[in-house]
């Protein structure tokens, strides 16, 4: 019974409030109840009209009429503290799994002043003191995550219990655009990409196999399988083969180099290796199934990797549809398994 009453009043509420990334508040989608407080307040003024009415004392009406305008004043006021506000989505934030995800919205104030606003998704609140009237406040609402993919908070709510915390005044916004959340990295195991590169594969180019590797010292972010181990165990000199220096072509990320390891397991994997190839500026290109990225460098192209293996395979959330952590991921079994560079995305 419970469900289908909870059920019930979010499709009224959805019907209330359409989704969208600006939302004005309105008579329409506000709402206010007595808190506990005010529900205690009310209760005692109707014991103090009794009393009054019991023995006729005007003392007593006198003070219970007058805290029942402090109320009534209360009411309008904290209604009024809402009225008028418009809440926009200015941003919805990136990060990897497990973080909070920034949500940055921009409240402006109608023409009176909002005051003591609370703004909440989930667990999460966030306090914003004063909008003064004809401005605006842009706040940051950190939203958490669990799961890579996108990210959309179903509901954001808006909340002030000013003045005397008698009564609240609440609404809800419901964004449309969502967040993007990276793969969780995870330290990948020694692997060797098998993406065509020219004339040469990935696993071809070992360092122990090929004699056109210039040696250089090694440097704090070279992977571990680019050192010559034999080298290192007979002189004890750390040194690392730098094919990159012979014919410049760079280092594939594939997503087919971990067989027989669970698809979400291999996606953390590449996002821990493209962190480590932006931390040492080396140029790379990034293999999935059905989308290549082609070899580059610099924080843009780090940046265009990671979406693209928080949304892969992912669809976008749609309202019958709301994971409080973000979209779960999903395999298609019509996309292909395997890609070539140089494919569109």
């Amino acid at each position: 019974m419970n469900r289908i009453i909870r059920s019930r009043w979010q499709r009224w509420i959805n019907r209330r409030i359409p989704r969208s990334d600006v939302q004005l508040l309105t008579q329409r989608n506000l709402f206010i109840l007595p808190t506990a407080a005010g529900v205690v307040f009310g209760m005692l003024l109707l014991i103090m009209l009794i009393t009054g009415i019991n023995y006729q004392n005007s003392l007593i009406y006198l003070v219970t009429f007058l805290l029942g305008a402090v109320f009534v004043g209360a009411m309008h006021q904290t209604h009024r503290n809402l009225a008028g506000l418009e809440l926009t989505l200015v941003q919805a934030g990136e990060g990897f799994a497990g973080d909070e995800i920034l949500f940055r919205l921009r409240a402006a104030a109608g023409k009176d002043d909002a005051i003591a606003l609370t703004l909440s998704s989930d667990d999460v609140s966030v306090r914003v003191g004063h909008v003064p009237s004809g401005q605006s406040v842009d706040i940051a609402l950190p939203v958490p995550s669990a799961y890579r993919g996108y990210l959309r908070p179903d509901q954001i709510r808006i909340e002030t219990r000013f003045p005397f915390g008698l009564l609240k005044a609440w609404s809800w916004m419901r964004p449309v655009s969502a967040a993007v959340v990276f793969p969780r990295p995870i330290a990948a195991p020694e692997v060797s990409s098998a993406v065509e590169d020219g004339d040469q594969t990935a696993s071809s180019r070992s360092p122990e196999g090929n004699d056109h590797a210039e040696l250089r010292p090694w440097r704090e972010g070279d992977m571990s399988q680019r050192v010559m181990w034999k080298r290192f165990v007979r002189s004890g000199q750390m040194v690392v083969a730098d094919w990159e220096a012979d014919k410049g072509s760079p280092q594939w990320l594939d997503f087919n180099a971990f067989p027989g390891t669970d698809h979400e397991l291999r996606l953390s994997y590449l996002s821990w290796l493209v962190l480590e190839r932006s931390k040492s500026g080396a140029r790379f290109g990034l293999n999935l199934p059905g989308q290549v990225i082609e070899p580059d460098s610099g924080p843009a192209h780090t940046t265009r990797c990671h979406r693209a293996l928080a949304i892969w395979g992912e669809k976008k959330p749609r309202d019958a549809l709301a994971e409080p952590h973000g979209t779960r991921s999903y395999m298609d079994p019509g996309k292909p398994t395997n890609a070539t560079p140089g494919a569109k995305p």
